[in-house]
């Protein structure tokens, strides 16, 4: 994966993170919205990397949006179940 796709992963993570916060309120991840948008980006490259492993997206492409978004939610979904 080229470099350009990690950082554009990184930079709509953060957006996404961002809106994750305000979609899914409750218990932040330790460092407050900034731990929230940091979640926000590793479910955008999480969710990047099981596009390409399931087939979604052609080599050299990057998550769209919502899979960002439903990557992020599940991240912090599992956050939230094991924090408990």
């Amino acid at each position: 994966m080229e470099l350009t796709h990690i950082l554009y992963n990184c930079i709509i993570g953060i957006i996404v993170g961002a809106i994750a916060k305000f979609v899914m309120p409750g218990k932040e991840p330790p460092g407050g919205l900034l731990g929230t948008m940091l979640l926000g980006m590793a479910g955008s490259i999480v969710a990047n990397y099981a596009g390409h492993m399931l087939g979604f997206y052609a080599p050299g492409a990057s998550a769209g949006w919502i899979m960002s978004i439903l990557g992020a939610g599940l991240l912090m979904v599992i956050f939230k179940a094991v924090s408990k």
